[in-house]
């Protein structure tokens, strides 16, 4: 994985190699590293306490003028930084699942999103993840508002040959989660997946209608799905669903495509929660556990 963040990194790591550098001209450079961050799509927030780290441990340790390490010893600070600022937990939706369904007979998993995030392709590939490990999962489209969104997520468990519900455009989507759990227990169903409406995150009624279908449903896990192309639009997006919403985990569609690679730590710095799946294609397969952890060590050392 080669991302443009990484080589920012790496590239102004190299620039102190060429001579000693007073303060004034680390201040100087501490603008210009905290410019390139933003500009790999890293939350201002996390850009600039970061920068600011990094030139600090350089005047802490005064290093010798061409010291070879320099580089070296910078990369290895800057990834004990980021494990110890960013959520690393590595969710497991399965065993998350199994337990659940051990408990209470059933996993609830709830998605939420901005409008155009791939929420109902997300939840399609769960749904085809859980059935290959053995579970009965059943698609649910909550989303009464959007035209065609029934269909949609209807036509994803036909391809998947899996169970489905929803209502009609119009009704309460709380109400048909509701109706959706008890048909789940009538039909041995033990998970059940629930689109959601894609929202205009500053759509504060739309906002508080989320927050009525998780307040009757109870899930057990809540994901938001983030689009990793939006950039700085993703972190806005996921400090207001953490505020009006809450959620317990992040799935970052298009990762495959993120040049940048700065979303992923930008979500998580500024939410404080995991990021569980990735994804990485159109095909119901193209699901993948993150680790943030390997993710960190793939920008510094790839």
């Amino acid at each position: 994985m080669s991302k443009l963040l990484g080589s920012s990194v790496k590239s102004f790591f190299n620039k102190l190699f060429s001579r000693k550098l007073s303060d004034k001209e680390l201040e100087e450079l501490e603008d210009e590293f905290k410019l390139k961050l933003v500009e790999n799509d890293v939350a201002y927030d996390l850009a600039d306490v970061f920068s600011k780290h990094i030139v600090n441990k350089l005047k802490e340790r005064k290093f010798p003028i061409l010291s070879s390490n320099i580089q070296n010893v910078l990369i290895e600070e800057a990834k004990q930084y980021l494990l110890t600022t960013l959520p690393t937990e590595e969710v497991d939706l399965i065993k998350e699942a199994s337990n659940a369904i051990s408990s209470d007979g059933k996993f609830i998993a709830m998605f939420i999103g901005s409008n155009g995030t791939g929420k109902s392709t997300t939840l399609a590939k769960f749904a085809k993840l859980f059935k290959e490990m053995g579970f009965k999962p059943l698609l649910v489209c909550a989303d009464t508002f959007r035209a065609g969104a029934i269909e949609q997520l209807k036509h994803h468990a036909s391809l998947l040959n899996l169970p489905f519900y929803s209502s009609k455009y119009g009704d309460d989507p709380a109400s048909v989660a509701y109706d959706a759990i008890k048909f789940s227990e009538d039909n041995a169903l033990n998970v059940i997946l629930i689109d959601t409406a894609g929202r205009a995150h500053m759509n504060v009624n739309l906002m508080n209608e989320l927050r009525k279908i998780k307040k009757v449903v109870e899930p057990n896990h809540t994901i938001l799905v983030i689009d990793a192309l939006t950039g700085n639009d993703a972190v806005e997006q996921a400090r207001l669903f953490l505020e009006f919403v809450g959620f317990d985990s992040i799935v970052l569609t298009k990762f495959d495509a993120d040049v940048k690679g700065g979303t992923a730590i930008s979500v998580s710095y500024v939410s404080k929660k995991p990021i569980s799946y990735v994804g990485v294609g159109q095909k119901y397969s193209d699901l993948r556990p993150f680790s943030m952890k390997d993710y960190v060590y793939e920008l510094l050392f790839s």
